[in-house]
């Protein structure tokens, strides 16, 4: 397999399926890479280094919100991320833009019917 190939696929979608696992609830980064693995069959194995200057460009950009909170008992404060209502509104835009995407790229380059 390009690893090439699969490293620009992955970064072209890392901010809309950030949005999407922030939107279904508030969340931290350690907590994110680990859905983003077990959601993606191990495909987005991201490193620390990979995912937290998205959350900063996202936060920057106004599309989530970040807030510390203290977990239970004696445990480090967490930076927990929430979406904004702009992060659901582009968060929207990108599902339409990938689902046509998807759509044409499938008819160009799918199978071809016998």
């Amino acid at each position: 397999m390009d690893n090439r190939f699969a490293q620009q696929m992955k970064k072209g979608v890392l901010d809309m399926i950030v949005l999407k696992l922030i939107s279904e609830k508030d969340t931290y980064g350690y907590e994110l890479l680990q859905e983003l693995e077990k959601r993606g069959d191990g495909f987005f194995d991201l490193k620390e280094g990979t995912l937290y200057p998205v959350l900063y460009r996202l936060e920057d950009g106004g599309l989530i919100e970040a807030s510390w909170k203290n977990g239970e008992g004696r445990t480090v404060p967490k930076k927990y991320y929430r979406i904004t209502e702009d992060g659901r509104k582009l968060f929207a835009e990108y599902r339409d833009i990938w689902s046509r995407f998807s759509t044409c790229v499938e008819r160009i380059c799918g199978e071809e019917e016998p």
